[in-house]
């Protein structure tokens, strides 16, 4: 008899979520009978404040773990028993493993945002990056950028105090809080905000902020190409999609989930043969 895994995602317009696929062909290559359940809050009509109902249903129901996304990452740690180092250290989770009536929160965004960069970006300057967004998934990319090697990370978010207590948890020095305006003296840009999503359109600043000379890497992946990249690329800017975050972060949670330890790079070629 097969071993049996059942997981989930919450969050807000993941109906395009790549994520379901990934881990469950991997899933099958492994001989597991795996089952990864979308629960999108716009389609639920709930919020955030939804997140203990959900936690007490999925352990009820005997899920083995969840995938946590925007706008959930930081919201779900009160409802948590115990964080990884990581997890702790960053303030965020996107992986809750549930086992032995304990609810368990890792981080597999950071390392996984750094595995895409260094194959996406390789030998990319990082003297001066700047960073938008210092939500869930900014914190861990934060702290992935420093650990690439950025020298001076400039964070840049809609809350102010927010940033700064990024910069003040994992910036060790190196993070300082700023504006739009420091795109200028930047080797490269982030975008770990929701811009560029299918429920959230856009981009977190100008497109005529873009030059040839900057690079740009992106953490959503859904669409692939969001509005950010298609400006940077049409500007000769070298670029990475979010498909490598996505990636590598599901492997970690794939193991964490399963026990069992997924082929990277079979994971990598199911998730670009996605299109």
């Amino acid at each position: 008899m097969r071993k049996s895994v059942l997981v989930g995602l919450i969050g807000t317009g993941i109906q395009a979520s790549r994520s379901p696929a990934l881990h469950m062909q991997e899933g099958e290559a492994q001989g597991l009978s795996y089952q990864y359940k979308l629960i999108d809050l716009t389609v639920l009509g709930l919020g955030v404040e939804a997140l203990p109902a959900l936690l007490l249903s999925a352990e009820r129901l005997g899920f083995d773990g969840l995938n946590i996304t925007h706008p959930c990452k930081q919201a779900v740690i009160q409802y948590l028993d115990e964080l990884s180092p990581d997890a702790r250290t960053l303030g965020a989770v996107n992986t809750v493993v549930l086992r032995g009536g304990k609810r368990i929160g890792h981080n597999t965004d950071w390392s996984g945002f750094a595995e895409g960069f260094r194959l996406g970006l390789p030998g990319a300057a990082l003297g001066h990056v700047v960073q938008f967004g210092a939500g869930g998934a900014g914190s861990a990319v934060a702290h992935a950028a420093l650990t690439l090697g950025v020298q001076r990370l400039t964070l840049v978010d809609v809350d102010a105090s927010r940033a700064q207590a990024v910069a003040d948890r994992v910036g060790g020095g190196r993070i300082v809080v700023g504006t739009v305006d420091a795109v200028a003296s930047a080797d490269g840009v982030i975008n770990a905000t929701p811009l560029g999503m299918d429920a959230h359109p856009g981009m977190a600043f100008p497109a005529s902020l873009l030059r040839p000379s900057l690079w740009v890497a992106e953490v959503v992946y859904f669409p692939l190409e969001t509005q950010l990249l298609r400006e940077a690329r049409a500007v000769g800017c070298r670029t990475v999609d979010g498909g490598g975050m996505a990636v590598f972060q599901a492997v970690e949670a794939f193991r964490l989930f399963s026990g069992v330890t997924p082929d990277a790079g079979r994971m990598r070629g199911h998730f670009l043969s996605m299109g």
